[in-house]
């Protein structure tokens, strides 16, 4: 294959995939908070910004986030069974999620 055509599929897939991440997540923050007011983050004490996302530091990737938060107490970017995201989602409960 030429250089220049698998230079330019690689960017478009990697295009797509920036896509589809990002609606994957705003999909996952309309369902965590449907209001959209921040509910979730204030009722487990956590610091907001000023769309009312939690401003949390991801235990996982260590960087800053601003996330919705379910009702259950669990980030829009918690993934099921990873040790760092059950962490997380237990300090979120317990209200001694790291913020900024």
């Amino acid at each position: 294959m030429d250089d220049r055509l698998e230079r330019v599929i690689r960017q478009q897939l990697r295009k797509a995939g920036k896509q589809f991440e990002e609606a994957k997540r705003a999909y996952a923050e309309a369902k965590a908070d449907p209001e959209g007011n921040g509910e979730n983050a204030r009722r487990y004490g956590l610091a907001t910004d000023d769309e009312g996302r939690a401003r949390i530091v991801c235990r996982r990737h260590a960087e800053r986030r601003a996330v919705a938060v379910d009702d259950e107490g669990r980030p829009t970017c918690f993934e099921d069974g990873h040790p760092d995201c059950e962490g997380c989602a237990e300090d979120v409960r317990d209200g001694v999620a790291e913020s900024w």
